[in-house]
């Protein structure tokens, strides 16, 4: 299995290789509108970001100050080696050590399981977001 590291980091630190990741899987492979993309909540949340081995970002998730975990994506040759699994429990571990009671995410309906394995639990019907299936889910936390 290829290494990679998760680091915490901050939009006006990251915002490019943040953004490098976004644009690659939210815009280019999902035809996200560029418009719907980059929004207020970046410059206020706390980021995440998978690096490979060589440094380059290969995964990214923000954490909203109210508990909305989002914007969590991982370059297709990354996907199902675990990079996901990581940056999803480093979000946790830092929601939970902030005291926050719950977490909420807008699932796209095809990733639905990943956050179901990790205790989420959709929350009402299905919805479309810039054109995607999505799902409303949240994951009580202990506290």
């Amino acid at each position: 299995m290829a290494a990679f590291t998760i680091i915490e980091t901050a939009w006006e630190r990251d915002a490019a290789r943040l953004g490098a990741v976004r644009r690659a899987v939210f815009i280019d492979e999902q035809g996200v509108p560029e418009v719907l993309e980059w929004d207020e909540y970046d410059a206020v949340s706390t980021h995440w970001l998978a690096l490979a081995a060589d440094g380059s970002p290969i995964g990214c998730a923000r954490l909203l100050p109210d508990g909305h975990i989002g914007r969590m994506a991982v370059l297709p040759g990354w996907r199902k080696r675990g990079v996901g699994q990581a940056l999803l429990a480093a979000v946790l571990r830092t929601a939970q050590a902030r005291g926050h009671r719950a977490l909420k995410l807008s699932a796209q309906t095809h990733a639905a399981g990943f956050y179901a394995r990790a205790g989420f639990v959709a929350t009402g019907a299905e919805y479309e977001e810039a054109g995607i299936p999505h799902m409303a889910m949240r994951k009580p936390l202990p506290g």
